[in-house]
């Protein structure tokens, strides 16, 4: 074999390579996109976003959680300056053939103290609240079963979460993206926190054995 026959192949081999690469390169976009469109977002209040993120990163079905506001009308609200009329919010990301949006509720509701008309557990203040917000009438359907059923729970009870049309999520970002996983970047001061604030105590007297902490 010359010269001319051994770069002829290994320019063959080059060539097959970069097809094959071409070929995965194209198949995970496709798979990226596939998944992304049987993905589905939802936007949950259950006061501290950073508590909220934590819980429900950790279920099953949910790719990912992002801290924000929403339900305001103030536009870019920030978590230093002004987010008057905003919940802190949590949008949840998931994977419908995982999760369902009603066990992503029940998940919800074990996670939150739903008669505090104050905020949640130590933090309180309008952006504390808890809040469902719905993206349709199927959603809004599915959340006012769940909200009869803790009703039905706690007859001599009242329920104050309510359900609210979705509106603009603002996401966390800028000087202030070191919200957005505090409870990995900052685990120590996170656990401190949340112990602080009673939030896994009060769970587990509300929901006893449901409670997921």
């Amino acid at each position: 074999m010359n010269v001319k026959q051994n770069r002829a192949i290994t320019c063959c081999s080059r060539k097959r390579l970069v097809g094959r690469s071409w070929l995965l390169f194209l198949a995970g976009l496709v798979l990226l996109a596939v998944t992304e469109a049987q993905a589905e977002k939802t936007v949950l209040a259950g006061g501290c976003f950073w508590c909220v993120e934590s819980d429900f990163e950790k279920l099953k079905g949910v790719t990912k959680a992002v801290s924000g506001f929403t339900g305001g009308t103030l536009e870019n609200p920030t978590y230093n300056g002004n987010h008057q009329g905003h919940y802190e919010a949590v949008e949840i990301t998931y994977d419908p053939d995982v999760v369902t949006y009603k066990e992503l509720l029940a998940h919800f509701w074990v996670n939150i103290d739903p008669f505090d008309a104050e905020g949640q557990f130590c933090d309180k203040g309008f952006s504390y609240l808890s809040a469902i917000f719905v993206a349709n009438e199927n959603e809004r359907k599915i959340a006012e079963e769940t909200r009869a059923g803790v009703e039905a729970r706690f007859p001599d009870r009242r329920v104050v979460t309510p359900i609210l049309p979705a509106s603009t999520f603002y996401p966390i970002r800028g000087d202030e993206i070191y919200h957005q996983d505090f409870y990995k970047k900052s685990p120590v001061r996170y656990k401190v926190y949340r112990w602080r604030c009673g939030r896994d105590q009060r769970l587990k007297e509300i929901w006893g054995d449901d409670a997921t902490h």
